[in-house]
């Protein structure tokens, strides 16, 4: 490329025009500067003009405005648009003419905020995409530059697909469209997904048209919840749902996979009307029932993971996607059935028997007990009638206690078997759950697993030797115990009580024993079959003025019988006395009759 050449004035003159040696005249100097002057645009103070950037640093932009001189503005005042270039026309507000420093002062963040309101309405009418700068978080959403005025983004129109860190928007530009503006509070809300959303709407339609069932696509993984896994496939979402993860039991699809990850996964169905598909995962591999092992069969011992663990029975994993039911009556030989919580829980790593397999229906059924004798197989051997053991209370009923002699043997002490003296109203006055009992083997029935026990068998019937000792019409000493509205239970001794017939407990003053008193006691009857004696207080007193009473009749019919004898007795002499013996015999019979 040539070179442009330079010639030089050979007859300028330096000189003057260096020294202003009058090369001019005032007029020319005059009309010179006029010419100058209509090149310079008059500038009001407080008026937006349209400038042009001619320098751009990490400071400052300069705006020419085709004043004498230019204007500087600081360079934070474009954050919001970091594609700032050279040459770029931008509105400035015109501060001053001449700062203290003799330069023109202008604001681009005031012009912007004078026409801001009217710029805002206007996008929204014309739904205009528009750029904003993100300055910070905020609560719900962030906080966005919009011609110089805070519009609200919520989190929610961000993006298509959920946000995990808002923080990366911060300090972008980005390009909105105006969703919403409060006219009385002048608060503006933007939205970046509304650009995307129109895109991928067709984005969708093509897809979708594309879909068929069966068809295999890769996606990654949008969003996990608790029901299942929403799959991105290029613009179109698709739930796998939790049971269509793994043919084994899964209790959160986060154990499955990870935010982001890149699956293959199969369309199950789709409703194009509605846009919804949904996917599959565990369709892509075999079912697990069908790789099973073919030489499994019944009575094989099988090891397992406890999934899930109900009232009824234990699920247990013996293979992915393959579980067996422990039913409750499988899982111990003890006898009535208990919950299956107290066998096992989840996570358990078990053994089993499989006990039914059916692979057509894929079911199997599983059993623990099996895995040690029955312990009822030589239940006559090992505890015959007579034999005495120490068993565990296991619960109550209202007619005795069950208790367990070893695991898998379980057998019932009677109420009326517990205490050959006791009035046991429940069991629970007796003993307690947990707690060990001595009992005696009073008859087995193998038939139906059950047990007869006794523990007041362990000693011998006292009621043989209380027959003699409170025999009918005896008198004892007791303590009323308990007043009932028939009577009062009456304690003899440590081990022996007796019944008092609440007419049978009126005192002597009328009154009547209370619990607690002690007093003297009369046996009515002692019935050693039914273990009962029937005692009496009053009883005592009143047989005792009875006594008195014939004591007293008694007396004096005896002293009626001699005054008689005495009376027969003169009169047998009468007839043989004189007169004077008649005198004499008349002044006994007085003396007597006195007497």
């Amino acid at each position: 490329m040539e070179q442009n050449k330079i010639v030089a004035n050979e007859n300028f003159d330096w000189n003057a025009f260096e020294n202003d040696l009058g090369l001019y005249n005032n007029q020319s100097k005059e009309s010179i500067e006029e010419a100058y002057g209509k090149t310079m645009s008059n500038v009001a103070v407080g008026e937006v003009v349209e400038g042009t950037v001619t320098e751009i640093n990490k400071r400052e932009v300069t705006v020419n405005i085709g004043y004498k001189s230019e204007g500087l503005i600081a360079a934070t005042e474009f954050r919001y648009n970091p594609d700032l270039t050279v040459g770029e026309k931008v509105e400035v507000y015109v501060e001053s003419v001449e700062d203290k420093g003799g330069q023109l002062s202008l604001s681009h963040k005031k012009a912007r905020q004078l026409k801001s309101w009217d710029r805002v309405n206007e996008a929204l009418n014309n739904d205009e995409i528009i750029k904003g700068y993100v300055k910070c978080r905020t609560k719900g959403g962030m906080i966005v530059d919009v011609f110089g005025i805070e519009a609200f983004l919520p989190g929610s129109q961000i993006d298509v697909k959920p946000i995990r860190d808002y923080d990366v928007y911060v300090d972008k530009t980005m390009e909105f469209k105006v969703v919403k503006i409060n006219q009385e509070f002048r608060n503006v809300v933007v939205s970046h997904k509304a650009l995307i959303e129109a895109e991928l709407e067709a984005q969708k339609q093509v897809i979708m048209s594309k879909l068929e069932k069966g068809q295999i696509l890769e996606g990654t993984v949008k969003n996990i919840t608790s029901y299942g896994v929403f799959i991105d496939l290029g613009g179109v979402d698709g739930l796998i749902h939790i049971t269509d993860l793994s043919w084994g039991r899964v209790n959160h699809p986060e154990e499955v996979v990870t935010l982001d990850q890149k699956l293959q996964v199969v369309i199950l169905d789709f409703d194009e009307a509605k846009k919804r598909i949904a996917l599959g995962l565990k369709q892509l591999t075999v079912h697990p029932w069908e790789a099973l092992n073919a030489d499994l069969k019944v009575g094989d011992k099988i090891s397992g993971k406890v999934v899930v663990v109900t009232d009824y029975g234990a699920f247990v994993e013996v293979a992915p996607g393959v579980e067996g039911l422990i039913h409750v009556s499988e899982m111990s030989w003890s006898q009535p059935l208990r919950s299956a919580q107290e066998f096992m829980k989840v996570g358990d790593e078990i053994e089993a028997v499989l006990l039914t397999l059916d692979r057509e229906e894929r079911k199997m059924s599983l059993g623990v007990k099996q895995l040690t004798p029955d312990p009822w197989a030589e239940i006559e051997k090992k505890y015959p009638a007579g034999t005495k053991c120490t068993a565990r209370v296991r619960n109550f009923s209202n007619f005795g206690v069950f208790v367990e002699i070893e695991d898998g043997i379980e057998g019932l002490v009677h109420i009326s078997d517990l205490s050959w003296t006791k009035k046991v109203k429940h069991p629970s006055e007796f003993t307690q759950v947990g707690a060990e009992l001595e009992v005696v083997v009073l008859e087995i029935n193998k038939e139906n697993r059950r047990l007869s026990l006794g523990h007041k068998q362990l000693e011998e019937n006292p009621w043989n030797g209380f027959e003699s000792q409170y025999g009918v019409d005896s008198v004892h000493e007791g303590t009323v115990a308990e007043v009932t509205e028939k009577g009062a239970i009456v304690s003899l001794g440590e081990n022996i009580e007796g019944f008092c017939p609440a007419r049978h407990l009126v005192k002597e003053d009328g009154t009547t024993l209370k619990a607690g008193e002690k007093a003297e006691f009369k046996v009515l009857e002692f019935s050693k079959a039914t273990k009962r004696i029937t005692l009496s207080h009053s009883r005592i007193f009143e047989e005792a003025k009875r006594a008195a009473d014939a004591a007293e009749k008694a007396e004096r019919r005896a002293a009626a019988d001699a005054t008689k004898s005495t009376v027969k007795k003169i009169n047998a002499q009468v007839e043989k006395t004189t007169l004077g013996d008649i005198a004499g015999l008349a002044e006994l019979k007085a003396q007597l009759e006195n007497k």
